[in-house]
């Protein structure tokens, strides 16, 4: 009876009308165009997702320690499919939204082009949604053990994504936020549709553009970059603040993405480049000194002879 007479007091929709409460009075009025969207009504759902997934981040590589890995080809195969799907929808939806508003890449407010800004924001939505299925990226590197692929980049990616979004579905729906949305639409066709193949280890030798894929990703965050910036030095009715927020985030994103090209590309190039010299100056030391060592192009063929003592 004590516990039912604390949880009254301690009711979930007060919490909630408390934190829309103060994010009205940070942010302004939501729009009411997505008002009773799946969702996107309250911020409980969207942040409890996000902890849930670090959650899970945190105990599945503990949970998977001792156990053998999950293959998970066959459900690869559909999960990137999908999303590759999803993503070209999203893309060419985004696309001829913008092409049917009549959009202006400096600046676009968020109440301008009638019924395609309603277009959009369903497009935009679909988006937003889509952050939350990319949580299963996470859980099939655990599943299968890639614990190495768990990196803070992925994680913070990952759990950004899906609350960035639930604000900018609440406030800014349309407009100038259509820009990184559609670019990363795209990238995503592409990251997809290797993710999937990759699945099928016959395909693996063919697969060649993996590198230009982190390419393309840099190259997204700078163009949103420019983009964002005309929208801050030719303003428009599009809230400013969310610009530089914008601006920020990318600049976070190009950090994390760069050193992570330099880690993986750069360093495994010299690598490999140091691997080679190292070889090339063994085989003439041991042609010098008549080893067997020099015939090195056997090296990984033959199982080494046991020295004689003599």
């Amino acid at each position: 009876m004590g516990v039912c007479n604390v949880l009254p007091g301690f009711k979930m929709e007060n919490f909630d009308a408390s934190l829309s409460t103060y994010f009205k009075a940070l942010l302004g009025p939501r729009d009411t165009r997505v008002k009773g969207w799946f969702l996107l009504d309250n911020y409980i759902p969207t942040f409890i997702c996000s902890v849930i997934y670090l959650l899970i981040v945190w105990l599945g590589p503990k949970y998977m320690k001792n156990r053998q890995p999950f293959s998970c080809r066959g459900i690869l195969v559909v999960y990137n499919l999908g999303l590759t799907l999803l993503s070209l929808y999203m893309f060419c939806e985004l696309v001829t939204g913008v092409w049917e508003g009549r959009y202006n890449f400096f600046c676009q407010g968020t109440r301008s082009a009638g019924e395609a800004d309603m277009k959009i924001i369903r497009v935009l939505w679909w988006y937003y949604f889509s952050k939350l299925i990319e949580f299963m990226d996470t859980f099939f590197f655990i599943l299968r053990k890639n614990n190495h692929q768990i990196t803070v980049l992925h994680v913070y990616h990952h759990a950004s994504m899906l609350n960035i979004w639930w604000f900018v579905m609440n406030w800014v729906p349309c407009g100038h936020s259509y820009f990184g949305a559609t670019l990363n639409s795209f990238i995503h066709v592409l990251m997809y549709s290797y993710y999937g193949l990759s699945s099928v280890p016959s395909m693996r030798p063919y697969l060649w553009w993996k590198k230009y894929i982190t390419q393309g990703q840099l190259l997204q965050f700078v163009l949103t970059i420019v983009q964002t910036s005309c929208g801050v030095i030719w303003p428009c009715s599009f809230p400013l603040g969310w610009l530089y927020f914008q601006i920020g985030y990318m600049i976070s994103l190009i950090a994390f993405f760069t050193n992570f090209y330099i880690q993986t590309y750069n360093k495994k190039g010299a690598s490999r480049r140091k691997e080679h010299l190292k070889d090339h100056q063994n085989g003439s030391v041991a042609a010098v000194n008549g080893h067997t060592n020099s015939f090195s192009s056997l090296e990984n063929n033959v199982k080494p002879r046991k020295q004689r003592k003599d």
